[in-house]
């Protein structure tokens, strides 16, 4: 049964909650002293004792457990609401305040006290001096000279963990009378000082021995340490010469990340001990001698420590059940006792509810009232644990403690955690909801806490939302809304990159960032985990560093830290500033001989840059003083190197180091080593015979240096013989010079060659005998039997009898063929010359590029290297006929609306007899997109040729090649565009039907003077819009120049501005190229002159096809602006809306004056109103339209019988009365038909034919070409 009411509670126990401090609690200590605090005497005491509770608890003490009497004390002060105790020392010494303190903390529901205090100063130091040489006894950490420099420490002398320093041997440096031990006292932070300690070594032979311990002593020792802390043990061994130490665990091996050596292998170091670290470690101390073990023996111990944590407060509804746990261990096993507000359980009052069971109090069925403090002490004899821990029996409703709408905010993909810290008594239930509450969460991917905290452990983005806490109980419920925010990560997408760079130049890091927008970035750089040095050099961008100026304490490592107020991310990346080597020192010459000499050298600092290898240099001061020369290279690693001399030569050396980033400065030069004099040991290279002349013999060769000369008096004996026919040399001496010159010698004969080196020590080697021939002469002899094979029209072979050998008189380089040709077949004397060179000793040779249908001359000749020799006879071949070339021209000349005429040139190069020629054409639309191919075969003795029935305002692209009767030949292509002379009727056309004019509408049958009115419009219409493609030119003029403007509507891409000065006919036009603008910049006009400018277009010929209207452009001293009105486009809508308002006047004129004037008209007829006159409609543009019973009334004044036909009335007005009228009809090439005519006969057919085809404005439009 206990076990189960047990099992039940701990539950409640897992989930205990913090009581608001609104609510009856009891107290609970916030803050308190350490159990042992070291004071400083100089200093103020605080002793701290903080407790919360409701409430606000009161503050006691006791001290060496006997009532401390605040009061009873005036340099004791209680800080106000709390229990800290303040003691002013300043008026009394620290020690009087030396003890054990205990705060108590009460208020009406318990009592909680603070564990013991012990206050204390720090301890002192104790010396002693022993009267053997070898130990100096002193607990401190260090030795330090009156020159106030640590004495240093090796595996002969060290210091031992109590601070006495032991030498395993002494030496004669060790003699000093400054042997000085300083404590440092980190708590007070002073340091003390011993009076100097003497050493004398005696000067006494010592034989070497076996290592014995100087610590510990004998075969063994034990040591006990406390778990938790460090476990430290030493081995310190004389010897001669000095041991070496080594450690082993006998039981077990070392914990590797735990353990350490220090002091040269001395003491063993082992942190964060455990019982698993008892047992047996041996020390081994060793040198040539012998080895000597120590075995120490370790036992840990442990004060008492919590296994499950401290005892936790119980908050209790009345009649709720509870448990409160003080389960804790140590070795030996810790006592545990209970007190309640501080008193021991045993001396509490009884309570029912209550069971202690060893560690554990069990609580049933508690009431109200029961609420106190339990303190739990835990120890044994190494030390002690208390804890308080409070039962609160209250009965409150649910409440949520987390702040209302509070958002979090979270990174994608990490671990969210929403609280929802709530309080109740009964503890409350949390339920959580998304968004809606339509339905709880539950399962993946949330994980509830018994705290009430939500998690998330990978949140995401459609993780982000409202979220509602709801907290009940038997008393009531609480529901808190907050909100979870998923931003995007910050990350660095450019991470900085390892750089290497020259001292003295710049290095930029880069360093981008991607992160939440909505989220502040800061980013920050650090070097070696350090702020960045305070130098203007380091400039920190928004997504790099840049460093200028590098020196060599720049480099580092370069950390790029960017953050939000949620996450962070951090890159880094190496600098190593590299420079060129310093020059090597100390230039040493050892091991010198007659021709060898070991060069031997310190290499500079090389700058974190590998030196990669070594140049070294020498200086011949004895022949060429002040030059330095290169004599070898040695890798980098080197440091010294054997170099070969040559006699005769006073060197001086240098080296030079090479790195990555260069050469170093020379090094300071060596020292002078002069060789001594000797015959030469090689001779000159490069001998060479050959003739100047056909009777002469020169002999060259290449000159010795004074390097190879070896000593003084340096000549060349000159040996030569004729090969083959004469057994002796003949030698003559020659000095300062590289040739020598054999006159009188046969033409063209071999020679045997040598040259020999000798100074005044000697001659040298025997020379290798070298080749060559006396003086060439001209060939005496041409090539026979030369003869020619005609391959094709363009290609030759040509063939001959060589030479003899003996004639060629020289060094045969081949054969050269001359060839001529007749530009005409018929007239030679037009020659063209060509000579094809044939290298070697050839019988044959191909003659390319010959001309078709010509007649060719040819001879050939022998060549040596001193010339040609004679021609052989001349010879002639033909090569037959083939296809022509290109025309020479083809060139546009006359350019019609549906027509073009070409011209051209015959080919240059005709290729034989021309048969004719081929003409193909085709269209071009304005993207260059080809049209279908016409083709068209002319006679040979055409030269032109007019093209019919174009279309008007179209490119065409012709090609026209001519034909032998060896074929065609290639084409000459030409581009050419037919005139836009409808570009006016197409203009009007385009412009009525902008505006809607729908004239087709109005049935002018039998109407001329509407027709003629009609037409007029139309005509002014016209006029408004030039035939040319160019439009709205207008021009600007300005500081710059004239800014012309214009459009252009044509095909033609060469397009140009063209200017010239007014009233200067003589002058040409200039031209600009205006290709693809609507508008360019003259720049080149001179104030206070006028210029015509225009625009023009051109073929691709540049046959000029289109041109606007001239300007005028004056340009001003101070440039002024000026407009061509009649090419704006408001001038022009301005002109259409006058000739429009002309139009109807003349109509309402017509209407009056056939009402009325001189011809009487019936009343009846004055008050008839004529439904053909209507109103023009403003929104269309268009006049009022005619129904269509009214398509065949007579104008006004005239009746129309029953018999349909036209009744002339007194009352008629027509102009036909006038001699204005006629038919009124139009011929097709838009000519009156009718002649002006009085008669009303005319008049009468006229109208008598009204019902036939009426004539259209359209068609009367299209008949005005022959008026423009």
């Amino acid at each position: 049964m206990e076990a189960a009411l047990l099992a039940l509670i701990v539950g409640h126990l897992v989930t205990a909650l913090e009581v608001p401090l609104d609510l009856p609690q009891p107290p609970t200590i916030t803050h308190q002293s350490p159990k042992d605090y070291i004071v400083d005497p100089r200093e103020n005491i605080i002793i701290h004792c903080e407790a919360k509770g409701k409430p606000h608890p009161s503050f006691s003490w006791t001290r060496n457990g006997i009532h401390f009497d605040i009061d009873s004390y005036p340099n004791v002060v209680m800080r106000p609401h709390s229990g800290t105790l303040v003691v002013d020392i300043s008026r009394e010494k620290a020690d009087h305040y030396e003890g054990e303190y205990q705060c108590t903390a009460r208020n009406k529901h318990g009592t909680a006290i603070s564990h013991n205090i012990v206050v204390r100063q720090s301890s002192e130091c104790r010396t002693a001096k022993h009267n053997i040489l070898l130990y100096l006894h002193c607990p401190t950490i260090m030795y330090i000279s009156h020159h106030f420099q640590r004495l240093p420490q090796s595996s002969r002398v060290s210091q031992s963990l109590n601070g006495d320093l032991y030498f395993s041997n002494v030496l004669q440096e060790d003699s000093r009378n400054d042997y000085i031990c300083y404590a440092r006292f980190p708590h007070t932070q002073t340091i003390q000082q011993k009076q100097p300690i003497t050493v004398r070594v005696l000067n006494h032979p010592v034989d070497e021995r076996k290592p014995t311990f100087l610590i510990p002593s004998g075969p063994s020792s034990s040591k006990m340490v406390l778990r938790g802390q460090v476990l430290e043990m030493e081995c310190i061994a004389e010897g001669l010469p000095t041991p070496e130490l080594s450690w082993t665990k006998v039981s077990g091996d070392l914990p590797a990340k735990r353990t350490s050596f220090l002091h040269y292998q001395k003491w063993l170091r082992i942190v964060n001990v455990s019982e698993s670290d008892a047992g047996d470690y041996r020390c081994t101390a060793r040198n040539r001698h012998g080895t000597v073990h120590h075995t120490i023996h370790v036992t840990v111990k442990a004060a008492p420590y919590w296994i499950s944590g401290a005892p936790r407060n119980l908050v209790l509804a009345p009649g709720e059940n509870g448990v409160l746990t003080c389960r804790a261990s140590g070795t030996p096993k810790p006592l545990v006792m209970w007190a309640m507000n501080g008193i021991p359980i045993e001396n509490s009052p009884k309570d029912v509810s209550r069971k202690v069971e060893d560690d554990t109090i069990i609580f049933t069925d508690v009431q109200t009232g029961s609420s106190a403090v339990y303190q739990c002490n835990v120890s044994n004899e190494y030390g002690y644990l208390l804890a308080n821990a409070f039962v609160n029996v209250l009965s409150e409703p649910a409440r949520v403690l987390t702040p209302a709408n509070k958002v979090y905010q979270f990174i994608r993909n990490s671990r969210a955690l929403i609280d929802c810290a709530s309080f109740g008594s009964p503890i409350p239930k949390i339920t959580w909801f998304k968004d809606s509450r339509s339905s709880t969460l539950d399962g993946e991917p949330y994980i509830f806490h018994d705290n009430g905290t939500l998690e998330i452990p990978i949140v995401q983005a459609r993780n982000g939302g409202k979220y509602t806490c709801v907290a009940r109980n038997t008393l009531g419920i609480y529901e808190n809304h907050v909100y979870l925010e998923v931003k995007e990560p910050t990350r660095i997408v450019k991470q900085p990159e390892y750089k290497m760079v020259q001292r003295g130049r710049s290095v930029v890091f880069q360093c981008k960032v991607k992160h939440d927008p909505s989220l502040i970035l800061n980013t920050m750089w650090l070097k070696d985990d350090e702020e960045l040095p305070d130098d203007d050099r380091f400039i920190v961008g928004y997504d790099s560093l840049t460093i200028t100026d590098v020196t060599e304490s720049d480099a580092g490592m370069y950390t790029c830290i960017t953050n939000t107020s949620l996450d962070h991310d951090s890159a880094s990346a190496e600098l190593t500033v590299v420079e060129k080597p310093d020059p090597p020192t100390d230039l040493e010459l050892t091991d010198k001989k007659k021709k060898s000499v070991q060069l031997t050298w310190i290499p500079g600092d090389e700058h974190n840059s590998p030196i990669q290898k070594f140049l070294i240099q020498y200086e011949d001061s004895l022949h060429h003083r002040g030059h330095w020369h290169n004599l070898t290279e040695v890798p980098g690693t080197t440091t010294t190197t054997y170099l070969k001399l040559s006699p005769y030569v006073h060197y001086t050396f240098r080296v030079l180091a090479y790195n990555d980033v260069g050469f170093s400065r020379p090094s300071a030069p060596s020292r002078m080593y002069k060789t001594e004099p000797a015959a030469p040991d090689e001779n000159p290279a490069g001998v060479k015979g050959f003739g100047t002349e056909h009777d002469n013999l020169v002999i060259s060769w290449k000159p010795l240096t004074s390097l190879q000369s070896n000593g003084p008096g340096l000549q060349y004996r000159v040996m030569w013989r004729q090969k083959a026919v004469e057994n002796q040399w003949t030698k003559v001496t020659v000095a300062n010079t590289t040739k020598f010159v054999v006159s009188g010698t046969p033409t063209f004969v071999p020679y045997e060659l040598k040259v020999q080196a000798v100074n005044d020590h000697g001659d040298g080697p025997e020379p290798a005998i070298a080749h060559g021939f006396s003086g060439e002469d001209l060939p005496a002899a041409a090539p026979e039997n030369v003869q020619a094979v005609v391959l094709n029209s363009t290609l030759a072979e040509v063939h001959w009898d060589p030479v003899s050998h003996r004639l060629i008189r020289g060094h045969l380089k081949g054969y050269k063929v001359q060839r001529k040709r007749s530009l005409h077949k018929h007239n030679p004397h037009h020659m063209e010359k060509l000579i094809l060179t044939f290298s070697g000793n050839r019988s044959h040779g191909l003659l390319p590029g010959l001309h078709s249908f010509s007649l060719y001359s040819f001879n050939v000749r022998v060549y040596n290297g001193k010339g040609e020799g004679p021609p052989s006879p001349t010879q002639q071949f033909e090569t037959p006929e083939g296809v022509p070339g290109i025309p020479t021209s083809l060139v546009v000349t006359n350019s019609n609306s549906d027509s073009l005429t070409l011209e051209w040139s015959p080919p240059h190069d005709r290729n034989g007899h021309i048969t004719g020629y081929t003409l193909k054409y085709q269209p071009v639309n304005s993207s260059n997109e080809l049209g279908p191919v016409e083709e068209l075969a002319l006679l040979a003795n055409e030269t032109s040729v007019t093209l019919p029935n174009l279309k008007y305002s179209t490119r065409y692209k012709f090609y026209l090649n001519a034909k032998t009767v060896r074929g065609a030949g290639p084409a000459i292509s030409q581009e050419a565009s037919t005139i836009m002379d409808k570009v006016m009727i197409i203009a009007c056309n385009e412009r009525i039907k902008a505006c809607n004019c729908q004239l087709s509408n109005y049935p002018l049958t039998g109407r001329p003077i509407l027709m003629v009115v009609f037409v007029l419009f139309l005509f002014l219409v016209c006029l408004v819009r030039p035939a040319s493609p160019f439009g709205n030119v207008s021009y600007t003029v300005g500081e710059d120049g004239a800014l012309i403007s214009w459009e252009y509507l044509g095909p033609e891409k060469k397009v140009y501005v063209e200017y010239i000065v007014q009233n200067r006919k003589h002058e040409e036009w200039q031209k600009e190229l205006v290709n693809g603008s609507q508008n360019f910049m003259l720049k080149s006009l001179k104030g206070g002159l006028a210029y015509k400018v225009r625009l023009v277009a051109k073929g691709h010929h540049d046959q000029l096809l289109h041109h606007s209207e001239e300007l005028l452009v004056t340009v001003p001293a101070v440039a002024s602006r000026q407009v061509d009105i009649a090419t704006q486009g408001w001038f022009i809508g301005l002109m259409c809306a006058i000739a429009l308002l002309i139009l109807i006047l003349l109509i309402i004129c017509f209407i009056q004056r056939n009402k009325g004037g001189k011809y009487p008209v019936k009343e009846k007829e004055d008050a008839h109103t004529d439904p053909e006159f209507q109103p023009m409609k403003e929104d269309d543009c268009t006049f009022g339209e005619y129904s269509d019973n009214e398509d065949h009334k007579p104008l006004k004044g005239s009746r129309t019988p029953s018999n349909g036909t036209v009744k002339r009335d007194d009352s008629d007005d027509s102009l036909v009365d006038y001699g204005e009228g006629g038919d009124g009809q139009f011929n097709e090439d838009g000519s009156f038909i009718g002649q002006y005519s009085g008669k009303s006969s005319s008049r009468d057919n006229a109208e008598g034919h009204e019902s036939s085809e009426a004539p259209s404005p359209i068609n009367a439009m299209n008949s005005l070409n022959s008026f423009v």
